[in-house]
């Protein structure tokens, strides 16, 4: 059969299960001073499903012209159906989840969907380098956390007119991010677990053994509610600890807006792996270099 995987840059990827192609997000088309993974939305001729983390611009912008085109249906959260819905989707197209279903993607290619959560994006202008350690910002409240959500928006309108054309372009009136998701895929040749977003409910993650994982790589981290008191490499490593993958890649790792995000350097990461999931082997892959997912693992 074949199970390839191509990173098209920020945290989207094409998953490739014999002749059954399923978009991990959706977001092709970026600010040109980004780097250009070589795939874009007008490039898109093939789909059959399109799974979306959550709701954000990065996530889900490009899913409204794909899914149409291509006839692939929607899987998301139910801000997400709302906004593709909004955009002229057909409600045919569009499966809303919030956690804890099972949907069948091809007659032996099945996905389960857990509830999750998003980074601590709230806490930084900028997002930190991946081993500096972060603490405090514990206890906020709601209103606290969208006040300085506010902040960073005016960041953002200091990030030059490109990035300021392209942000409008890529709005499509979401309410904040709708609710993170993760999801396990299992196929013939193994199981995948896909994040998209730095945040997780820790006690979720025990028991899932994926095979493969790919985790977020970006930003504060989000344990349970509150942000991470440690750096994101501690955070990536705490998430391998308790998933035990046998592979681990990572997502939204790359300079995908520049001036708000930076490369993440996967260094630190990589020691905080092999410290606390040392059976993990951490693969970093290019652009759409349709990687071989489960190869040389025995599965």
């Amino acid at each position: 059969m074949g199970v390839t995987l191509d990173w098209a840059g920020c945290a989207t990827f094409r998953l490739s299960v014999g002749e059954l192609v399923v978009f991990l997000d959706a977001y092709l088309d970026r600010v040109a001073e980004a780097p250009q993974p070589g795939l874009v939305v007008d490039d898109v001729t093939r789909a059959d499903w399109i799974l979306i983390g959550h709701s954000h611009f990065d996530h889900l912008w490009g899913a409204e012209r794909i899914a149409p085109r291509t006839g692939a249906t929607i899987i998301g959260s139910y801000e997400t159906v709302r906004v593709m819905a909004e955009h002229g989707v057909a409600e045919s197209q569009l499966i809303a989840v919030s956690g804890g279903e099972r949907i069948r993607l091809a007659d032996d290619v099945v996905v389960s969907v857990l509830p999750s959560l998003h980074s601590c994006v709230w806490t930084h202008a900028q997002m930190p380098p991946s081993d500096q350690v972060c603490l405090g910002d514990l206890g906020e409240t709601w209103q606290e956390r969208q006040a300085r959500m506010a902040d960073l928006r005016g960041h953002f309108a200091h990030l030059g007119a490109s990035v300021g054309e392209h942000l409008r372009a890529a709005h499509q009136g979401e309410r904040g991010d709708g609710g993170a998701l993760v999801y396990l895929i299992e196929t013939p040749e193994g199981s995948l677990l896909y994040q998209d977003t730095s945040g997780c409910w820790i006690d979720l993650l025990p028991g899932l053994h994926p095979d493969v994982a790919i985790l977020a790589a970006a930003g504060r981290g989000n344990v349970d509610g509150e942000p991470i008191q440690g750096s994101l490499a501690d955070f990536v490593g705490r998430e391998a600890a308790q998933l035990r993958p046998r592979r681990l890649l990572l997502s939204h790792h790359d300079d995908w807006l520049p001036g708000f995000s930076r490369p993440t350097d996967v260094g630190p990461i990589r020691q905080a792996v092999a410290a606390h999931a040392p059976g993990t082997e951490l693969v970093e892959i290019g652009y759409l270099s349709s990687y071989p997912l489960f190869a040389g693992l025995g599965t």
